[in-house]
């Protein structure tokens, strides 16, 4: 009996398609697979970052804010209200499921129009479900502006004397 050496034989025509098949697929999933790790590497090294807007609202001069006012801004859901004593800040988020107030200068109070507490001008509850008054906010004078920090929380009775 002879040996007869494979290596040396002429392969048929349909094992070298199948083998040429083979070899395409196992390239087009090496080829995927290195697309995704490369994809998934690059979104890992690129920062994933929030950008917030500033915690601080310059509202302006506080020559230029009457006495006896109370001034919305629903951009920074805020209120700004000057007395003879001072300036004061508050939230403008009501304290029960966190509606947005309004307020309501006829009436001289404020609203939650979702689920109807009220609120006095100067954040006080005078009805409804809220459980306490409205969150003041530290103001201070920086550069003779006046200036509204939105993510610090004061006592209820601060207030900045100008």
């Amino acid at each position: 009996m002879t040996l007869i050496d494979d290596l040396q034989a002429d392969i048929p025509e349909t094992e070298l398609a199948r083998r040429k098949v083979l070899s395409l697929l196992t390239g087009a999933a090496f080829a995927i697979a290195g697309g995704g790790t490369a994809i998934t590497t690059v979104r890992y090294l690129r920062p994933n970052v929030l950008f917030e807007p500033p915690s601080k609202v310059r509202i302006g001069p506080p020559d230029l804010i009457p006495t006896k006012t109370l001034l919305v801004s629903t951009e920074h859901k805020l209120y700004l209200a000057r007395t003879v004593a001072g300036i004061f800040a508050m939230s403008s988020v009501c304290t029960h499921l966190g509606c947005m107030t309004r307020y309501d200068p006829g009436k001289q109070s404020i609203a939650c129009p979702c689920h109807g507490s009220r609120f006095d001008e100067t954040g006080a509850v005078r009805g409804g479900p809220a459980p306490r008054p409205l969150a003041r906010k530290y103001v201070t004078i920086e550069g003779g502006q006046v200036v509204v920090d939105i993510r610090k929380d004061v006592s209820p009775d601060f207030l900045l004397k100008v």
